[in-house]
């Protein structure tokens, strides 16, 4: 996986560069209806990063990001899943 860049926005005038070596991806099964794929193939995404240790927020960023997903959170990892 490449580095991650993230546009300019609100909170992040400059954007971010998030290090491929901070992210965890990880791949699993999909569960639920979705025809013979969905049991035979890798088909659910999960891409976390560490919003405590990455070096792409700095210390306002990382507590205002702590603070504001602190339910969606695991710990301090923010978890994305697609299927």
């Amino acid at each position: 996986m490449d580095d991650l860049r993230v546009p300019a926005g609100p909170g992040a005038p400059r954007g971010l560069l998030i290090r491929d070596a901070e992210l965890i991806e990880r791949f699993t099964h999909a569960s639920g209806p979705g025809g013979q794929g969905v049991n035979t193939a890798d088909s659910r995404v999960q891409l976390g990063l560490d919003l405590r240790t990455t070096s792409a927020l700095d210390e306002t960023q990382r507590e205002r990001a702590l603070a504001r997903l602190a339910p969606r959170l695991a710990g301090t990892v923010l978890l994305v899943e697609a299927s």
